[in-house]
């Protein structure tokens, strides 16, 4: 049977409310005696905190609320990221809500203030007086890991956690080995640079709750903030709105926690926007890494050993470094079969900006080293760029360095011609000091989080007495399309057009909820939860039109809002005299569903083995530039992705992310 919708190149739900400006983003929702919020941030990056003196900026005319690390109840707390499994020491970070005797990052809030205007909460900014010390910090990852280095934390080391994987025996690599290629890499800090700053809103309710209404990738942070203010988990409600960009950079808490305290604290309405400035200065960034990686090949181009060091710079807090390490870890060698490899990774405190999750998500820093060694091999080896990948390419049923095998298809070889062939004829050379040249590279990504996490996800189904359907279901969307991917498999299962479904989404005390839109997650875990409960609805339909008609079920189909017997053209029933058939004899026209990721037990850090993620996907990227020699600017003349996504619910969703993530490495 053909798909209706599925597949279908269908515009978004909400595409026309985007195209004429409707939709409501965090800024844009205020409410009646609101205050605002700001920020009071560190001007060092280490220092000593000896008083803090509010009196001042409380006095002020029209300032509600001050508060300061002590005024918070619980000023620091594990956060779970979204996950209810304890998976033991060695990842979750502490949060700290505001700094307490100690500044670790220029730009670190140390208190903060709601007033009856934004331009007065700045002049009472300006009044609280801080006494600093300033130390000395370290800014370097390698420099921190060396005994004697400045502590960024309470603890007797920076290192925060090692990992390691080990795959057969590196003398014997070493020994096959022709020849043996060593680099160091460097990749700087990355800005996530959305759109929207991080913005929210929040007020208390009749029934004594603290509503948030906020940008966030992960509305599951309610608990973070009910445990920080010392109150029942369902006394917070986090209310997610569609978000002017994330890429990693909301699935920490942003303004939630500020928001809950200060609008505890004056019993007000409190709205909270980063400043552009404050957004560069003090969320988190994708991690800078010094990657050392040693390759040694065969004559052939046969890579037979790889030994790797990864060192990322998690910043001055913990938060996803942990997490991004493991996924480095297992990203390290790549998508290719390599028969012997060592690689030990460590993430590192230091005194800069916090770094967490960006897109990508760790693999991308070593994506970026192991496809430089590729290059360099090829020009030692004198081989084509695409030959030596070839001969070095995972294939179906093999297995990365953990052990755990591909279930997926592997279509390195057809991904990195296609994308190659389509840069076409060379650009011609306008100028002798341009010259031009052309690239191509591969990669591999993860879908869905750590299988040691047990993730799961919900989603709610009603149909409606007229034949509409209602779904509830707790997915942010980001902006890429993920609650309309819902509708889209609502629709198909169920025969019904686009326009008779309505979705909710991203509310903690009305949608069920579905974890985090993070880690290529959201249409896995959530699609699935949501296919789940349109099947057990349209077996539901099915079985009472089967019933009415005297046909067996298995010959009815659910098209166009009508059920259709297959085995007699042209009998139907309308799916409202069924809905209304079902109703009448009291079957549930509702269905929430769970579903359930892979579950895998947390593997040994020291030697992480079997399958730590759901599954892979493949993808290559062919780029021609123009590298003027004379003032080193490089012009990208041709860039092609082509990427295996499996079966797209919506093309043109997947085509946006292409050109958007293509974008991303334009700019």
């Amino acid at each position: 049977m053909s798909s209706k919708v599925i597949g279908k190149p269908v515009p978004r739900h909400d595409a026309w409310a985007k195209a004429r400006g409707e939709v409501s983003y965090a800024e844009d929702f205020s409410r009646p005696g609101m205050l605002f919020g700001k920020v009071l941030r560190s001007k060092y990056p280490a220092a000593q905190i000896l008083s803090i003196d509010t009196s001042r900026a409380e006095a002020l005319p029209g300032v509600a609320a001050v508060i300061t690390a002590r005024d918070v109840p619980k000023n620091e707390t594990v956060t779970k990221f979204g996950q209810a499994r304890d998976v033991g020491s060695g990842f979750e970070g502490l949060y700290r809500v505001l700094a307490d005797k100690k500044v670790r990052f220029m730009g670190e809030g140390v208190a903060l203030v709601a007033a009856e205007s934004e331009a007065v909460a700045e002049q009472a900014l300006a009044l609280i007086e801080v006494e600093y010390k300033p130390l000395g910090g370290v800014f370097d990852p390698l420099e921190a890991m060396k005994p004697g280095a400045y502590l960024v934390g309470e603890g007797d080391t920076n290192v925060v956690t090692r990992y390691q994987v080990n795959k057969g025996d590196m003398d014997q690599g070493w020994a096959l080995a022709d020849v043996v290629l060593e680099n160091t890499y460097r990749v700087p800090m990355v800005d996530h640079a959305y759109l929207e700053p991080e913005s929210g809103l929040a007020w208390i309710d009749e029934n004594g709750v603290i509503n948030i209404r906020v940008c966030t990738q992960v509305i599951e942070h309610f608990r973070t903030v009910a445990d920080v203010l010392g109150l029942p988990q369902n006394k917070v409600r986090v209310i997610g709105t569609m978000l002017g960009g994330g890429f990693g950079g909301k699935e920490d808490i942003t303004v939630e926690t500020y928001l809950a305290l200060l609008t505890r604290k004056t019993g007000r309405p409190v709205k909270m926007t980063y400043t552009r400035e404050e957004s560069i200065l003090a969320h988190g960034k994708r991690h800078p890494y010094v990657m050392r990686y040693k390759t040694g090949a065969n004559r052939d181009g046969e890579i037979v050993a790889l030994e790797v060091q990864l060192v990322s710079d998690a910043g001055a807090h913990v938060y996803l470094s942990p997490w991004v390490l493991m996924y480095s870890a297992v990203n390290a060698t790549g998508p290719y079969d390599i028969p012997n490899v060592r690689v030990q990774c460590a993430t590192v405190l230091t005194n800069n900006t916090f770094t967490s999750a960006n897109r990508g998500f760790g693999g991308i820093q070593p994506n970026f080293a192991y496809e430089s060694q590729i290059d360099e091999l090829a020009r030692m080896l004198n081989l084509d760029p695409l030959e030596i990948r070839r001969r070095n390419y995972l294939t179906p049923g093999g297995s990365l360095a953990t052990g755990q095998v591909i279930e997926g298809p592997i279509p390195l070889s057809e991904l990195a011609g296609r994308a190659w062939k389509a840069l076409g004829d060379p650009s011609p050379e306008v100028n002798a000091s341009k010259k031009i040249g052309r690239g191509v590279a591969v990669g591999m990504m993860s879908y869905g989080r750590m299988c040691f996490l047990h993730d799961t996800s919900r989603s709610y189904i009603r149909i409606e007495m007229d034949g509409s359907v209602t779904i509830r279901c707790g997915i942010p969307d980001v902006g890429g399309g993920q609650a309309s991917t819902l509708c889209q498999i609502v629709a198909e299962e169920l025969g019904l057009p686009m326009n008779r479904i309505n979705i909710y989404i991203s509310d903690t005390a009305l949608t069920p909820l579905a974890g985090t839109t993070t880690a290529t997650r959201q249409l896995y875990m959530s699609g699935n939860a949501t296919l789940k409960a349109a099947r057990e609805l349209r077996d539901r339909l099915l079985a009472r039109a089967s019933q009415i008609m005297g046909v067996p079920a298995d010959n009815l189909d659910l098209e166009n809002e009508q059920v259709t017997d297959r085995s007699s053209p042209g009998r139907t029933l309308t799916l409202r005299q069924v809905v209304a058939a079902c109703a009448n004899d009291g079957v549930e026209l509702f269905c929430e569903a769970q579903f359930n990721a892979p579950f895998t037990e947390v593997p040994d850090l020291s030697d992480i083995k079997g399958k730590v993620f759901a599954d892979f996907t493949f993808g290559a990227h062919a780029v021609e530039v123009a590298v003027d020699q004379e003032t080193g600017q490089v012009e990208i003349l041709k860039l092609i992705p082509c990427f295996d996504a499996g079966r797209a619910i919506n093309p043109l969703s997947v085509e946006g992310q292409l050109e958007g993530g293509a974008v991303s490495i334009n700019r």
